[in-house]
């Protein structure tokens, strides 16, 4: 909808400005043969700065006012930049402000109208019952019915509800029930506390509603610690909002007052720049030193058998597994007697050039391909195995909530602390990721590859 809506304002906007004249004589004008050709050109330009700036993430149910305040936004600054390609060489000033007024009507008037007939359609399919948000419930029994209610009252915000789980408290007053039996207007079926990451995969659940009272802290953090690194969005009834402070977003979804807990941690324009320069980047790494990084994987198979790239499984962002790349620094098959365990300092299953390589961390090079694919990042969190993240997950209190972003090949954590080589290292280690997770924005992204790079070039990696 939006290619169409852009195409149609740019083609009525060459019609005005070259065609119907009506404005001041242009100091110049495109062949008319070439107009389709600047009608796609400048419709994709479009369609670039709204993914950007994040116009086509999920705004599932969201208000129609707010999105077209948000293109009105959007679009300004991308007038903005063309102004200076297009208009700026207008011979009349008065004539030039008035053609970049007319345009950014033209591109606001379309979208707008294109979108809000979206939306429409959207909003009648939901209050049809499709195409819902399935969601579950937690809380007390004296809270689970009154939200119910209250989200049935508000089909427009999209929400099927397909599951609750209903807390026990101390004195035993609540208790829970695994059966589908009716409680009060509640029919749907209930389950325990730790079926909740098993539910929120099997039941393809979209958001999870936290019915708790102010004093329930300890049983938020474990609905936080359950949910960390899933994909679901966490939405608090709002009496509980002082105790999660400034992890949260208000947000009132058709008159039905929730707020979201642990929003995106990056703006959706900064997520765009982190995404372009990861790629540009990694592109020109594998690219300018491929001829060094070819007689590297040839000494590394030349001075030890085995192949010169090792593969591993590792945990990425919603806990999802992929194979991750690098250059072989240890004796082939180095955990096939012992399991998975850490790298010691003096580790004798280093091969000579997997220490030389580790200190310069020219064996995380690989690595720049799985960054290419978008299965990690420049800058984030280190991924872990598997059998580790099951381990540590149980040790480690959020420590899943390292998956809520894609991994890095660097991060806070690397460049300020050692190789894991032990419980206590992991768990200083989470408490940076934690921080650069809380804090995430491209600046900080740039000072950790200046400090990596400045680490790489000492060799003072372990």
């Amino acid at each position: 909808m939006d290619a169409v809506a852009l195409a149609w304002a740019n083609m009525v906007w060459y019609w005005a400005r070259f065609e119907w004249h009506w404005f001041s004589t242009p100091v110049y004008s495109p062949d008319p043969s070439l107009a389709s050709t600047l009608v796609v050109v400048l419709s994709l330009f479009w369609l670039f700065v709204f993914l950007f700036f994040g116009l086509y993430r999920e705004r599932y149910a969201s208000s129609r006012f707010d999105e077209l305040v948000t293109i009105g936004k959007v679009v300004t600054i991308g007038i903005l930049g063309l102004f200076f390609i297009f208009f700026v060489n207008q011979l009349d000033p008065h004539s030039a402000r008035l053609n970049l007024i007319a345009y950014w009507g033209a591109i606001i008037l379309m979208v707008s109208t294109g979108r809000i007939l979206v939306r429409s359609v959207q909003k009648l399919l939901i209050l049809q019952g499709k195409g819902l948000h399935r969601a579950l419930i937690v809380g007390w029994s004296d809270a689970l019915e009154p939200l119910y209610e209250e989200v049935a009252r508000y089909p427009e915000a999209g929400l099927d509800i397909v599951g609750a789980i209903r807390l026990t408290r101390e004195n035993g007053s609540d208790h829970p029930d695994s059966s589908s039996e009716k409680a009060g207007h509640l029919t749907t079926k209930q389950y325990e506390m730790e079926d909740l990451p098993r539910l929120i995969d099997e039941l393809n659940i979209k958001d999870v509603l936290i019915a708790l009272g102010p004093n329930d802290s300890s049983s938020l953090v474990e609905v936080l610690r359950l949910c960390d690194g899933k994909p679901v969005k966490l939405k608090l009834v709002p009496n509980f909002y002082s105790i999660i402070g400034g992890m949260a977003r208000t947000e009132h979804m058709y008159g039905l007052p929730l707020i979201e807990v642990l929003p995106e941690p990056m703006q959706a324009w900064e997520q765009s720049l982190k995404r372009v320069f990861d790629f540009v980047f990694s592109l020109v790494v594998l690219l300018v030193g491929l001829p060094v990084w070819v007689l590297v994987g040839i000494l590394v198979h030349v001075t030890s058998k085995g192949p010169a790239i090792y593969r591993q499984t590792r945990i990425g962002q919603h806990g999802k597994a992929f194979t991750m790349l690098k250059f072989r620094t240890m004796a082939n098959n180095a955990e096939e007697e012992t399991g998975p365990i850490w790298a010691t300092v003096g580790d004798s299953r280093y091969t000579k050039l997997g220490r030389w390589l580790r200190k310069t961390r020219l064996d995380e090079v690989p690595q720049f391909w799985n960054v290419l694919k978008g299965e990690m990042s420049l800058v984030g969190p280190r991924p872990e195995r598997p059998f580790f993240v099951e381990q540590l997950t149980k040790e480690i209190p959020l420590y899943s909530r390292r998956h809520r972003v894609k991994p890095g090949i660097t991060g806070w954590a690397q460049v300020k602390w050692k190789y894991d080589t032990s419980l206590e290292d992991v768990q200083q280690k989470v408490k940076y990721d934690l921080f650069y997770i809380e804090n995430m924005s491209f600046r900080k992204d740039l000072q950790i590859l200046f400090r990596t790079v400045y680490t790489a070039l000492r060799g003072s990696g372990r």
